[in-house]
């Protein structure tokens, strides 16, 4: 392999329904800074059926080009198919550097397509950067339980693979006037030939607790003491209208359902407000909350961790300062007569 021949930075453009997924668009704005770095083009590959119009909308958000393969075979995401499509694109073109969204199918699209062409793949990486000397991907997760960061490179082999999830990476301002060129590729699928068959589409209607969509959330840990002293999150949250979060210590201690933990193994979050209370601060916490617009931080340990990301902190006891807090949003509330607002 001449690595010499890899150049660009490609980025998986999932779509479902013929709307693009958030976490497609935050990865162009990182590999927007990747390309611009290494000086080389942005592309975004685009697969499906009837998406041509979703072109445009990818190089608004910072693609230079967009590979489109448009194909009735590929309606619905299945792994063979889209491997297949990625592979084909890939061999001919030779990007140096693929980013995917951490999703259920860009995880399984990248695991599968770095199989088959024999390359590496960092998982759930939360930062991105490149070396300019060695133009190596540095791919930078948490590891050994959160404890450590670790960087991953792939130093023989190309190209250079990562999912990343939602909401690690922030997407570019689009903009409609930008210009980029769209390469139509064609491929040889069969329905008859796939080995998977797609039947029906079940949507998930339960009613689950999206915390990577809130505004507010009021997140508490250990530091909270047992599950008695945890109803104070929950108080606390109801007063000012939040979401309620966990660390991964609350879930496993059965204080909160998972779909409620925030950090590496849970939900990835970019509230307007955090609250982090009780928390140390673990990097396993940290990567899944850093980018919240304004972080309040409470904890009686004035060294700990989750204070230097904190826009504000508070040092004190949680079951001493919550129920002040609560007092206080609660007169504001019938002062402000009803909701806050936090536009």
């Amino acid at each position: 392999m001449n690595l010499d021949d890899y150049r660009g930075v490609w980025v998986f453009i999932e779509q479902n329904d013929g709307k693009i997924e958030g976490v497609s668009l935050e990865l162009l704005g990182a590999g927007r800074k990747l390309a611009d770095k290494l000086q080389v083009p942005l592309s975004g590959f685009l697969l499906g059926e009837g998406i041509r119009n979703l072109a445009q909308q990818v190089i608004a958000y910072g693609a230079d080009q967009v590979y489109l393969i448009d194909h009735p075979v590929l309606k619905h995401y299945r792994t063979e198919s889209y491997m297949k499509g990625v592979i084909t694109i890939a061999e001919h073109y030779k990007p140096e550097i693929i980013l995917y969204g951490a999703t259920p199918n860009g995880k399984d699209l990248a695991s599968a397509v770095a199989t088959d062409l024999n390359t590496g793949l960092t998982a759930d990486t939360t930062m991105l950067d490149v070396d300019l000397d060695s133009r190596l991907l540095e791919a930078s997760r948490p590891a050994f339980g959160g404890n450590i960061m670790a960087t991953i490179l792939c130093k023989k082999h190309r190209p250079q693979m990562a999912t990343v999830r939602p909401k690690v990476m922030k997407a570019l301002v689009p903009d409609t006037n930008r210009a980029g060129k769209i390469i139509e590729e064609e491929i040889s699928l069969k329905e008859e030939e796939m080995r998977t068959k797609v039947l029906q589409i079940v949507n998930d209607v339960t009613k689950k607790t999206n915390l990577a969509d809130a505004h507010v959330i009021v997140c508490g840990g250990k530091g909270m003491g047992d599950l008695q002293n945890f109803q104070l999150i929950h108080e606390f949250a109801e007063t000012i209208g939040a979401s309620v979060g966990g660390t991964r210590d609350v879930v496993e201690a059965g204080w909160l359902p998972h779909e409620q933990q925030v950090g590496q193994t849970g939900e990835t979050v970019t509230p307007k407000i955090y609250f982090a209370i009780g928390i140390s601060g673990a990097i396993q916490h940290v990567v899944g909350m850093k980018n919240s617009e304004l972080i309040i931080a409470i904890n009686k340990d004035p060294n700990a961790p989750i204070f230097d990301v904190a826009t504000f902190g508070i040092v004190g006891d949680a079951m001493e300062i919550v129920p002040r807090l609560i007092e206080q949003f609660k007169s504001l509330r019938i002062e402000k007569g009803g909701e806050l607002s936090y536009a």
